[in-house]
């Protein structure tokens, strides 16, 4: 086993940060693509019916696909795509902040809508507390194994 300083603890932060951001992304894909394929499903939810409601349900599903299309490459090399991860991070936060500013908008008493805007905040949330100790993580260990 090496050292404090040595490669062991940078290829930690290297696989946290892959599992971290890996989970993510699956369970952002695997929401994009369930809400391209099945948008009947989740119409509820967002309070929107008829073609109009799928459709729109359905580009929320392009708009996740979109989002992480920056993730792969973290995935691969989290640590030579540290630019890519804060990226990452950034459109996490974006996506959080938003999240949380419609919810708050909601009028009070719209519980399905509430319900949804819950979910999306508690999922973004846990993922950005996640990655962000994985981004802290793996730059701790890099620095480690530079000195």
């Amino acid at each position: 086993m090496d050292d404090e300083r040595g490669p062991t603890h940078s290829l930690i932060g290297v696989w946290v940060a892959r599992l971290v951001v890996g989970a993510v992304f699956l369970m952002n894909v695997g929401c994009g693509l369930s809400f391209l394929a099945w948008p009947d499903r989740f119409a509820a939810g967002f309070e929107v019916g008829g073609v109009p409601g799928l459709v729109l349900v359905r580009a929320l599903g392009v708009l996740f696909l979109m989002w992480n299309a920056t993730y792969p490459l973290v995935i691969l090399r989290p640590d030579k795509n540290q630019a890519m991860f804060a990226i990452v991070l950034v459109q996490q936060v974006i996506g959080l902040a938003g999240e949380i500013w419609i919810w708050l908008a909601l009028p009070a008493g719209d519980a399905a809508l509430q319900a949804t805007g819950l979910r999306f905040i508690l999922f973004d949330g846990i993922g950005l507390l996640g990655m962000v100790a994985a981004f802290w993580l793996l730059r701790a260990g890099g620095k480690r194994g530079r000195t």
